[in-house]
């Protein structure tokens, strides 16, 4: 069997798991082949998944999606590519459930344009498409035999199908044009690198992190594993030594049911699997196993050389080392994940200047052709946005459509109520957003006090609304951005006042004084089950707004008496265009909303008496006076703004954004 020798290699989706393995071991052992990687970046992609290849003189990134055909058929022109190995595909099952569209978008579709790439150039020598067992369907529970790579595919899920429709894609371009197609069908693959939306990784990380283990179902579903090192090698085989027109399956006979897996990563932890694993909801569907019969590659030289034991135990201490290579990774690590793959929206680059180098270089790429830089500057457009507010005639609704037309993001406000699931399904219909905003609820008129006495009206709205507008948003696959409050906490014996230590995310709230801080914690416990929530935490909103009434600043600037108390705060000039960042980068779960630290009410009104009225004057009196004058008790206390000051560096503490935000662009005071 004579041996392909490769020249010049696109490899697809390389930034993320097992493409990144396979192009680190081709840059390291072949130094003579050009690996040109191209990615879009992704939720699950990471360019740091290629660090040990970017100073390779063989290797080159581009950012790009296999979607835009003038960027794949520049570079398969301009880098003489001969061989494709195709891994750029959407691949989770459960986000295949809540946005099975743009599976169909990236895995059909953007194979088509690969393949229609190589049948103008007309210079590929090898197209390997990386396909999944999953085409096969369910495997017999009984069955001695694996599948193999003639039997029929039966996909039973909408990632399966997409993946077998592009198969067929793959066979008719062969068959058609003579395009010289291998395809790759593999079992699940594990270890370092990989986005924790899957299995093993995910139970590592919640194991890190002393959390529950979640099984879909009762674990009995059967699963072949196999390490990432092994199937780099796969792939290292099957282009060198594949036949043309030919499947290879890739898989192993050992096989493991989920509760197995389960149970073995409790024992590198520790744990007690009976406290630690916990029964979910099942899938729509899930098949109960997948079996290859993959001796057709073995006689092509492969094996498997990583035992279960080895392979799970090292990939346990890459994550254990690693903790923070994805960042803010909760959304994935819910029982249902659903990153929520919009069209455009991609996963944010980390920050180091050799990164932002490696992605500027391939941005600034120019050619003596003027319509192809015009083509590559398309293909890395920013990403398609549109907003759909709730809360229009709201304080934060209000300033969302400001920073908006500010930002050139196209908006619409919602028309229908909250509680109205028929208006809130027809505002999707008729918007078409990429996110979805909530403003709205019910804080009282003019205060938290209304609340008290109008029970149902705002249950209706705070509970009732907002998980309504949460559960049509995950029908119809989009990111909620919803503003909550940190409003249900009271300062305690764990949590002193003056101490420093703030309530963290997964805190239980504990101020249940007004019925409005009641409904705002009930309501978000509930949407702890909705994957598709990004919750965030406000605190006395501030702004630079004074004469707004509902300013925190312009509010105790005109009572007769305050407390003096200190609080975490939210500055809306400075946080409200980062929840829209936040947005674009697909965060999700609990967020405390706030500047880091606290400010008193004194402390801030010193500082409107130093920078708006010098002859400015207050009392002060007690908790229990104040008492006498309000209906319900009001929430004080410190929120630990480490998370969001981690995903934000250049966040501001409270004192110092009251001073640039609010003061500052106010200051009516001329310095001596």
């Amino acid at each position: 069997m004579a041996t392909y020798e490769p020249k010049n290699i696109l490899i697809t989706g390389a930034a993320g798991f097992i493409a990144s393995h396979v192009a680190n071991r081709l840059v390291r052992n072949y130094p003579q082949y050009k690996i040109v990687v191209l990615d879009k970046l992704d939720y699950c992609s990471n360019l740091r998944n290629l660090n040990p290849s970017r100073s390779s003189p063989n290797f080159r990134f581009v950012k790009g999606d296999i979607g835009s055909a003038d960027l794949v058929n520049y570079l398969l022109i301009t880098e003489s590519i001969d061989t494709i190995m195709h891994f750029a595909a959407q691949t989770h099952v459960d986000n295949s459930f809540g946005n099975s569209f743009e599976f169909t978008t990236n895995n059909i579709y953007g194979t088509h344009v690969l393949l229609e790439a190589c049948k103008v150039t007309g210079q590929v020598r090898r197209f390997i498409h990386v396909s999944t067992d999953e085409v096969y369907g369910e495997t017999d529970e009984d069955a001695l035999v694996g599948n193999h790579e003639a039997s029929q595919l039966l996909p039973t899920n909408p990632y399966s199908a997409t993946k077998a429709g592009a198969e067929m894609l793959v066979m008719a371009y062969g068959r058609s044009y003579g395009l010289p197609v291998i395809t790759t069908r593999g079992n699940n693959v594990y270890g370092p690198n990989q986005f924790p939306e899957k299995l093993i990784p995910k139970f590592i990380l919640l194991a890190m992190r002393g959390q529950p283990l979640p099984i879909h179902g009762d674990g009995s579903n059967v699963r072949s594993y196999l390490y990432c090192e092994d199937v780099a090698e796969a792939y290292e085989v099957v282009l060198h030594k594949g036949e043309v027109g030919h499947v290879y399956n890739i898989g192993t006979k050992k096989e493991r049911r989920v509760i197995d897996v389960a149970v073995d990563i409790c024992k590198l932890f520790s744990l007690d699997p009976d406290t630690v694993i916990k029964f979910v909801d099942n899938r729509p569907f899930n098949d109960q196993r997948y079996f290859l019969d993959d001796q057709k590659l073995k006689n092509l030289g492969w094996s498997e050389k990583t035992i279960w034991e080895e392979g799970l135990k090292k990939t346990m201490e890459w994550y254990t080392n690693n903790p923070d290579w994805w960042g803010d990774v909760s959304g994935a690590l819910l029982p249902h994940p659903r990153m929520l793959m919009m069209p455009g929206v991609e996963r944010h680059i980390d920050g180091s200047e050799e990164t932002k180098d490696m992605v500027s270089q391939e941005m600034s790429t120019s050619s003596q052709n003027g319509m192809v830089v015009t083509s590559i500057r398309t293909s890395l457009n920013k990403p398609h946005l549109k907003f759909l507010i709730y809360g229009r005639t709201g304080w934060i609704g209000g300033l969302l459509s400001k920073l908006c037309e500010k930002q050139n993001i196209p908006y619409e406000y919602g028309r229908g109520r909250l509680e109205e699931r028929s208006q809130l399904i027809l505002d999707i219909q008729n918007v078409r957003p990429s996110h979805v905003f909530n403003a709205a609820g019910v804080t009282g008129r003019p205060n938290v006090d209304w609340c008290e006495s109008h029970k149902q009206e705002t249950i209706r709205t705070n509970v009732v609304g907002t998980l309504t507008l949460a559960d049509v948003c995950r029908e119809n696959g989009l990111l909620l951005m919803n503003y909550a409050t940190g409003c249900i906490f009271e300062y305690d014996a764990q949590h002193p006042e003056g101490s420093g230590i703030g309530y963290k995310e997964e805190d239980k709230p504990n101020f249940t004084g007004s019925f409005y801080s009641k409904t705002k914690a009930m309501v978000e416990e509930l949407l702890k089950d909705f994957d598709n929530v990004c919750t965030l935490r406000v605190r006395m909103p501030i702004s630079s707004d004074l004469s707004n009434p509902r300013n925190f600043i312009t509010k105790i600037s005109r009572y007769n008496k305050v407390v003096n108390i200190p609080n975490s705060m939210t500055v809306l000039d400075e946080l409200l265009p980062i929840s829209i960042e936040m947005a674009k980068r697909n965060c999700r779960g609990i967020w405390n909303f706030t500047n880091p630290g606290v400010v008193s009410h004194n402390e801030i009104l010193e500082m409107y008496k130093s920078y708006i009225d010098p002859s400015f004057k207050w009392t002060n009196f007690t908790l229990k006076e104040q008492a006498k004058v309000i209906v319900a008790p009001r929430s004080n206390n410190e929120m630990d703004a480490t998370k969001l000051k981690r995903e934000f560096p250049e966040l501001l503490s409270i004192k110092d954004s009251i001073i640039k935000y609010v003061f500052e662009p106010n200051k009516k005071v001329l310095s001596n």
